[in-house]
Formats: C-alpha cells, sequence, structure tokens
C-alpha cells in the first residue's frame, strides 16, 4: 500500500504542477498546427484578393527597374503562378501568428515570469522576419537582377522566364526573412543555457566562414553579388546576436 502511494503522489504533483502528458502534448501540438493552418489559410484568401496589385506593383517592379523582360513558357503558367504566390503571401501575412502558435506550444516549459514576454518575443520575432524581406526587397534584389540583367554579351538578349524570375525574388526574400531571426534565435538558445557569448565571441572566426558558406548556399546561382549582400547583414547580425545573448543571460540571472 505504501509504494502505491508513494507512486501517486508523483503523478497528483503532476498534475497540481500543471505538468502535460505526452498524449496532452501532441494534443496541443495538434491544436496549435492547426491554428497556424487556419491563419495561413485566411492569409492566402486576403492575398488571392489583392493578387493583381501584388504582382503588377509589389513582385514585378524589381524587373522593371533592372530593365528585364519577362515571359511565360508554359500553358496556364500564370495561373499556378498567381496561386503560389497567393498561398506564399498568406504564409507571410500570418507569419505573427505563426510564431504566436509556436511561442505558446513552447510556453509550458517556460517559468511564469518568461510567459509575461510571449507578446513581446512575437513581436519582435515577426518584425526581424519582415525586416529580413524589406532588406531583400530594397536592397538585395535590385542589385541582384541589376547584375544578372546586364552581364553577358550584348549579342544576347537576356530574357528571363516568369517562374525563374519569381523562384528567385520568393528564395532570396524568404531565406533574407529566416535569416533575420539570428538574434531572436540566440536570444531562445541563451535563455536555455545552451548558448552563451563567450562561445560566440570565441568561434567568431569559424562563423564568418560559415555565413559564407551560407550565403552561397540559400542565393541563387552563382550571383557573387548576392552572396556579398546577404553575407554582410549576416555578420552585423551575429555581432548583433552576442549582444542578444549577454542581455538574455543578464535576465535570465535576474530571474
Amino acid at each position: 500500500m505504501d509504494n502505491k502511494l508513494k507512486q501517486e503522489k508523483p503523478e497528483e504533483e503532476q498534475l497540481e504542477k500543471g505538468e502535460m502528458s505526452f498524449l496532452e502534448h501532441l494534443e496541443e501540438f495538434r491544436w496549435r498546427i492547426l491554428y497556424t493552418l487556419i491563419g495561413v489559410f485566411i492569409g492566402t484568401i486576403i492575398s488571392w484578393i489583392f493578387i493583381d496589385f501584388l504582382i503588377d506593383n509589389i513582385l514585378l517592379i524589381p524587373a522593371s527597374k533592372a530593365n528585364i523582360q519577362l515571359q511565360n513558357l508554359r500553358p496556364f503558367g500564370q495561373l499556378f503562378l498567381f496561386f503560389q504566390v497567393a498561398v506564399i503571401g498568406g504564409v507571410v501575412l500570418s507569419i505573427p501568428n505563426v510564431f504566436y502558435q509556436l511561442w505558446k506550444f513552447i510556453a509550458p516549459a517556460l517559468k511564469e515570469s518568461e510567459k509575461k514576454y510571449i507578446s513581446l518575443i512575437v513581436f519582435f520575432t515577426s518584425v526581424c522576419f519582415l525586416s529580413g524581406i524589406v532588406f531583400a526587397y530594397y536592397v538585395m534584389l535590385p542589385l541582384t537582377l541589376t547584375f544578372a540583367g546586364q552581364f553577358g554579351s550584348s549579342a544576347i538578349e537576356n530574357n528571363f522566364a516568369i517562374d525563374e524570375y519569381f523562384s528567385i525574388i520568393i528564395s532570396v526574400m524568404l531565406a533574407a526573412g529566416v535569416i533575420f531571426e539570428l538574434p531572436m534565435l540566440s536570444f531562445f538558445l541563451s535563455k536555455l543555457g545552451i548558448l552563451t557569448p563567450d562561445f560566440m565571441r570565441k568561434y567568431s572566426r569559424h562563423s564568418i566562414v560559415a555565413i559564407l558558406f551560407v550565403a552561397a548556399i540559400l542565393t541563387p546561382g552563382t550571383d557573387p553579388v548576392a552572396q556579398i549582400l546577404l553575407a554582410v547583414p549576416l555578420v552585423l547580425l551575429y555581432e548583433i546576436s552576442i549582444f542578444v545573448s549577454k542581455f538574455s543571460q543578464k535576465k535570465r540571472i535576474e530571474i
């Protein structure tokens, strides 16, 4: 009887503390995925309503400024392209909801003093991602497309397939958005005690080599201009991440 009581006490203590079982975690994860997909679906509908404006007045502007001629080479190519842009636009519009659902899933593992910062974390995470997209749109894409459009022999006309063009600009913007999350990733890992500012400073030179490698992978083709433009903010973000890690550890000690 005594052994049974001892075994039941930990379970009762877990329930009192509000800890979740494995099945409850799965159920919570399922609902967070569902809420995320609902947000993406709503964002996709909004993007589809404004799809003409999105295509003509936003995504085609970099090609126009770079004097690049675009052409559709596939039947119904534009229909599939518009649908793809609407879905990606839905993802971008629902980014705050995506991060909110992610942090709400992580929340049970956080301390009570840390849970009150979820709204701020969601806000800054969303701002970092959208800042990366804006940086890619206004800085990286114009220089990249100008280089791609003007490079080569004048006897060869550079006409880009529309699907290849959209693949380039969407991949560059999304890659920049993900990369701009580096400070928030540093904050989170430092909170968990996995990352320290001393560790980041010690391996800063190795990190620069890794950054150049990552920039080469994430940028389309072999365009050195895009690689450099992506590598420079990466280095700056790495330095910012060291400061963020130091700030995060200080707050962790205070808590």
